[in-house]
């Protein structure tokens, strides 16, 4: 069987020779020899003309392989903190053995005699990064040319490689300038001023007061884990939480869904959606027809949200990538949901090492995220030891996520569902509903715990004075419903909410 070295090297395709590439299109690659040589010059010549040229350039930056070694030497004798001149750099590339291949000694002493001047070093610096990127963008199409005719590559995995290879080609050559402190805080004070004038949420909102009170909604950029025991109610909440900025606010939202098909996930929607019961939904009980039209009025408004799910199992990482872009950027999409993290595939080559692909996903999740500018919760499990530890009443702490340490630490925000009766530390069916959302770790603001109620037969989570308000309906519902019209029941608050919350 080929070791792990030897399949990583099947994977990659063959790295593209320029001159092999310029021979195929009979054009010669873009390069500007004349502009290298009075770049080397100046830097011979010019001790700040050494700090401008290794703040923006590398070695492949230089198209001629004897300017990239003497580039190179340059820099390795700034790093060791000795002076750059003809001697230095002469005596480095012959401790190196490569002064013979540059041409000589004479080649360094011609090369000061080629310098215009060393005031337009800026000028040719940009020459050489556009040729660089010129050259570079040749090589990223070379290819996905050679992965465009591979049968045995997917055309998503086409598709995100090449975004990818283009993508980097220009930013490894584009440097964000550096800011100085008080444009930083202009920045800052202008975004402050915005949040003092808006009445509204900074972020995406959730839903749910006590959240967005400590959240501010769910910030760009961020990843947030929702993490929690098998059956305790991750999908529900997170449905909940897409519902919510979908539904209520008209805010795109994508759905991931590793574990349950689409069609399962809508009919859970459904249920919270129209209050009906989950077995009515389901089929194990009929619908009378007044229900049929509650049905079909209530989901009026989730069949117009901008909600879309993907419900591919075992979802690929580029995969993954491609269609979060996609939707951001054809559906305007705020907030993606992936349920769940340990269902997505890793990198091919960490296959078979479950700590290290976790962390590979941990770490593309957030990358995601911050590339598209958008946040992200992805669902996780939770270890066992969150059930058997004892003390700190059956809650769990962030070394409880599952299979990586890595997953505390690319997260912005982990935030556990802890049910006491799900762990057995309460048996009294009062408490049964009773649910805590554990804000666990905040980067950017607050950790605390926040009591709910789950309607598991509504399928949704509720704030404690909603659930209050529900529990004082029901005896003026259950008197409505004795002795008038059904339908007329749900114009007027008969159906299992409270009219306040749903007209």
């Amino acid at each position: 069987m080929p070791d792990q070295k030897t399949r990583n090297t099947r994977r990659k395709a063959p790295q593209p020779n320029l001159e092999t590439i310029g021979l195929e299109i009979g054009k010669v690659p873009p390069q500007a020899l004349d502009v290298e040589e009075a770049v080397l010059g100046a830097m011979l010549l010019e001790p700040s003309c050494v700090d401008a040229a290794l703040e923006e350039l590398t070695p492949s930056c230089f198209y001629s392989e004897k300017h990239r070694m003497i580039f190179d030497a340059m820099s390795s004798l700034v790093l060791e903190h000795v002076s750059v001149d003809f001697i230095t750099v002469s005596s480095k590339l012959k401790e190196r053995g490569d002064l013979e291949a540059v041409g000589g000694a004479v080649v360094l002493a011609n090369l000061s005699e080629k310098v215009g001047s060393a005031a337009h070093i800026e000028y040719y610096i940009k020459i050489l990064k556009q040729k660089t990127i010129q050259r570079e963008l040749i090589t990223a199409s070379h290819e996905i040319l050679h992965d465009a005719y591979d049968d045995s590559v997917k055309v998503d995995d086409l598709i995100d490689s090449a975004q990818s290879k283009i993508y980097d080609a220009i930013q490894s050559n584009v440097r964000k300038e550096v800011q100085d402190i008080g444009s930083i805080i202009n920045e800052a004070m202008t975004e402050i001023q915005e949040a003092q004038e808006s009445t509204g949420l900074a972020g995406v909102p959730s839903g749910f007061h006590s959240i967005d009170a400590v959240t501010q909604g769910w910030q760009k950029s961020d990843l947030i884990i929702l993490a929690a025991r098998p059956s305790v109610g991750k999908t529900a909440f997170s449905l909940n939480l897409a519902r919510n900025a979908a539904v209520d606010h008209n805010m795109p939202v994508a759905f991931f869904s590793l574990e349950m098909s689409a069609l399962q996930l809508a009919k859970r929607l459904m249920t919270s959606e129209s209050g009906l019961s989950a077995d009515k939904i389901k089929g194990g009980k009929k619908l009378e027809s007044y229900e049929w039209e509650q049905l079909e009025y209530k989901l009026k408004a989730l069949a117009a949200a901008p909600l879309y799910i993907d419900d591919t199992p075992g979802i690929q990482l580029m995969e993954f990538r491609t269609k979060a872009k996609n939707l951001v950027k054809n559906k305007g999409v705020r907030l993606i949901v992936v349920d769940y993290l340990q269902l997505m595939q890793g990198p091919v080559e960490l296959r078979g090492m479950r700590e290290q692909e976790v962390a590979a996903i941990s770490r593309t999740l957030k990358a995601t995220a911050k590339e598209l500018n958008v946040p992200i919760i992805a669902l996780s499990q939770l270890s066992r030891q969150a059930v058997q530890r004892q003390g700190g009443g059956g809650k769990p702490v962030l070394s409880d996520l599952r299979e990586s340490g890595s997953i505390e630490q690319d997260a912005d925000m982990v935030i556990f569902i802890h049910r006491p009766d799900y762990v057995g530390l309460s048996e009294n069916p009062e408490d049964k509903e009773k649910t805590q959302i554990i804000i666990a770790k905040h980067r950017n603001g607050e950790t605390k715990d926040i009591d709910m109620v789950f309607k598991s037969e509504q399928v949704r989570f509720v704030e404690i004075d909603e659930a209050l308000d529900i529990r004082a309906s029901r005896p003026i519902e259950s008197a409505m419903n004795a002795g008038s019209d059904p339908y007329q029941d749900m114009q007027y608050g008969g159906a299992p909410f409270p009219a306040s919350n749903e007209f």
